[in-house]
């Protein structure tokens, strides 16, 4: 009787386990798609929009909550929804390219913004990165969405079967439209964009219906007409109405193509014949397996939709501008000189961002895609004459610095290949000694900075103060780059020298970085907490750390280390005090971010400062690293609609906190190292292309131990307060004590900093 008893309860038991199992919830089901839309002009929250599509795609697809004028495709206090978009927008302020949309209403009359947009409820939206479902109140119609890279397929339930008509927009500032009802199908293109193209820019858009038309219409502005089939103009639509059974569902099929109608065709077969359930299934496979590149274990249930939330932010960009050819290989439309190449493209993407984390992140978890990346960057050197550092399609003329020495520099020493390095080291170099056809191409201020070490302030070049810093990382990435291709050894200590250029802006009265005129002398008047002007969207509280390649040097200006230490915690403890004077608009939303955090001067809403936290374990005070970022994570980020403390930035503010997560952060890309913080997890294991895996244990971690007690790597006792690229790149085991209080002893010695180039410069110096 007992063996039965047994075998009922061993039966119970792997029962519970299956249907534990079964419950478990994969990475993508912590994913929200909403987390920043809850947005506005004085404030952001993200800045974002809930993107559905597959990772890099070329194209999303979201509902617009706004006209089509309206900067913002979708904010979460709207109640209206007048379209579902296709869109390839970076950022709110550079704005979106090609995009077109569709509607359902239930009169064709209802083909202009006003007449077709629906109210909408969230209590009925399903949003997620491969799949979004709503219910459009107006129109009595539930709408579902589901992506390829290129396609996209739509399910349609109207509630009235008889009144089922569909809008297609394909936006104003040239476009057309035209209908084959014999095919099921609408085609044309759209050209709206903001900047960036070429004159023969077009998207070109097919929808394949799986019903035939009952009737058509097409449109010109407010001007309808029931005989047309097709229609070129200022702003191009149509509208199909279908007669359904009821309850039978209308499909449509969505792709489209900057390289012709034809191509466009091609890239609908991305569809393959699949059901709308098998493009959804798949879709989500897809994105489980690439958020699933790190497991994360042991932490609360928001702190994981936070965490999965952001690893999907920092999958979205840069996006894939290229196509695949009817002969399945990569060619793309150039956005530089307008011709059909061969080869990999990608856009959509700032530097200023996201060299700093977004794309080491890349080159960390996805090497080949990085490869990719690195083929795009030569392709745009090639058809352009310029690196990029802002692209959306093309040069876009958005922020500062020559960051493309960064981002190739940093994937070359990791040991990405696949790209000629020569070519693209010639375009660094010509990017030192030139200004762009654009101010955030090549380097604005060259001369000045070649010549004088620094940008005055009185030669009519704003940003002076921050163009001077940022040069100088740039000029030190090159130096990393020009040793390991073994160029001549003058060439590579110009560089050195001029990575050292801060210090010509280092006030020693404030001990911050201030403007200096064209005689050498600073600038009268200073106020170190005015915004813009000299300085990038900041002051020179923000801006004054921005020497992420030599920490070191910086503390010897400072007086030492200790010097530079107290001089970190007063960025906190300072109250958030501003002079926006210079920002003839008022107050900007930057502003009233970083007073809404109550940290002091720390603006982590803007990039200049995401590594300052990490900047104590240089001054050998680990402890208030682990303490600060911890605070960060807490404090900045969620997983609600106003789940970022700024603009996300194509990334880059979400790898910030998927990296400090982890417990560590590419602190000077370029390095080869990652500074530590501490993990918020109790474990996570990443899985490298390369089949090797890092473990991170913390099975201490909670929200009172945020400080490392001690911790190994590979099984021996470590020290310092930085981990190299090579130890995780072959697989690790990192195990950590995590304690309620300070370990005030470890990490304390000189070798456990992290790298700074000073020390390159003092051998240097020795050598001659």
């Amino acid at each position: 009787m007992k063996k039965y008893i047994l075998l009922s309860a061993l039966i119970v038991l792997t029962g519970a386990s299956l249907s534990a199992r079964a419950a478990e919830k994969e990475p993508v089901d912590y994913v929200s798609t909403l987390v920043g839309t809850a947005s506005t002009m004085e404030l952001s929250n993200g800045n974002t929009y809930p993107a559905m599509c597959l990772p890099y795609a070329m194209n999303t697809w979201g509902p617009q909550t706004g006209t089509n004028k309206d900067n913002f495709q979708y904010q979460y206090e709207k109640n209206f929804i007048y379209g579902f978009r296709q869109s390839r927008q970076p950022s709110l302020w550079v704005g979106d390219y090609g995009q077109f949309s569709i509607m359902p209403v239930i009169s064709r009359a209802n083909f202009t913004e006003e007449a077709r947009r629906s109210w909408h409820s969230h209590k009925e939206e399903t949003a997620t990165p491969y799949y979004y479902s709503g219910y459009m109140g107006d129109a009595h119609t539930r709408v579902e969405m589901t992506p390829t890279e290129r396609a996209a397929m739509f399910r349609f339930h109207f509630h009235e079967a008889d009144s089922s008509f569909v809008v297609i927009d394909a936006f104003d500032g040239g476009s057309k439209v035209e209908i084959l009802p014999e095919l099921g199908i609408v085609r044309g293109y759209s050209t709206k964009n903001r900047g960036g193209v070429p004159d023969n820019f077009r998207n070109y858009f097919v929808f394949k219906f799986n019903k035939p038309f009952l009737n058509t219409a097409v449109w010109q502005g407010d001007k309808m007409s029931t005989r047309a089939i097709g229609t070129t103009g200022d702003h191009s639509g149509a509208v199909v109405g279908f007669k359904l059974a009821k309850g039978e569902a209308l499909i449509a099929e969505v792709s489209s193509s900057f390289i012709s109608p034809e191509q466009a065709m091609v890239n609908l077969g991305e569809i393959g014949g699949r059901t709308f359930e098998e493009v959804k299934d798949d879709a989500r496979e897809i994105w489980n397996n690439e958020l699933g590149r790190i497991r994360v274990e042991g932490g609360t249930e928001e702190q994981m939709r936070t965490f999965y939330s952001c690893l999907y932010r920092t999958m979205i960009f840069p996006r894939k501008f290229y196509e695949i050819s009817a002969s399945g290989d990569p060619i793309h439309y150039s956005p530089f000189d307008g011709k059909v190449h061969a080869g990999y493209m990608f856009t959509d993407n700032g530097f200023w961002d996201t060299f700093r984390a977004q794309l080491p992140l890349i080159t960390l978890l996805q090497p080949s895609l990085s490869s990719q990346i690195l083929q795009g960057i030569e392709n745009v050197y090639k058809e352009s004459g310029w690196l990029p550092e802002w692209l959306s399609p093309g040069h876009r003329d958005c922020m500062i610095g020559s960051h493309s020495a960064a981002v190739i520099a940093d994937a070359y020493l990791k040991g990405i290949r696949g790209f000629d390095i020569n070519k693209l080291y010639e375009g660094i170099i010509k990017n030192t000694t030139a200004a762009g056809p654009v101010s955030s191409v090549g380097r604005t201020g060259y001369e000045e900075y070649n010549r004088l070490g620094y940008i005055p302030h009185d030669t009519g070049i704003n940003q002076n103060v921050s163009r001077t810093l940022e040069y100088a990382y740039d000029d030190y990435a090159i130096y990393e780059l020009s040793k390991a291709l073994g160029r001549p050894k003058k060439e590579s200590e110009t560089f050195l020298r001029r990575s050292l250029n801060y210090r010509n802006l280092f006030d020693p009265q404030t001990r911050l970085m201030r403007p200096r005129g064209k005689d050498g002398k600073f600038q009268p008047g200073f106020d170190p907490f005015r915004w813009g002007d000299h300085f990038t969207e900041a002051n020179s509280w923000q801006y004054s750390w921005a020497v992420m390649h030599d920490p070191q040097g910086l503390a010897t200006l400072m007086g030492g280390r200790e010097e530079l230490a107290l001089k970190l915690d007063s960025i906190f403890t300072l109250p958030p005090i501003f002079d926006i004077s210079y920002y003839k608009r008022g107050v900007i939303h930057l502003v009233r971010e970083m007073q809404g955090a109550d940290m002091g001067q720390y603006a982590h809403n803007n990039e200049p400062m995401h590594h300052v936290a990490y900047l104590y374990t240089y001054c050998r005070q680990p402890w208030k690293t682990q303490y600060h970022v911890r605070e960060v994570m807490n404090r900045l980020y969620n997983s609600h609609p106003d789940g970022y403390c700024g603009d996300e930035d194509n990334g880059q503010m979400s790898a910030w906190y998927v990296f400090s997560a982890l417990g560590m952060y590419p602190v000077c890309p370029g390095s080869g190292q990652y500074v530590l913080g501490a993990p918020l997890f109790k474990k996570a294991t990443i899985t490298l292309e390369n089949g090797k895996k890092i473990i991170i244990n913390a099975p201490e971690n909670s929200a009172e131990t945020r400080y490392i007690g001690g911790m190994t790597v590979g099984g021996r006792p470590y020290g310092f307060n930085y981990i190299d690229h090579s130890v995780l790149e072959g697989g690790t085991v990192i195990n950590i004590i995590m304690d309620s209080t300070p370990n005030k002893s470890r990490g304390m010695s000189l070798e456990a900093a992290p790298y700074s180039v000073s020390s390159e410069f003092d051998k240097a110096k020795r050598r001659r």
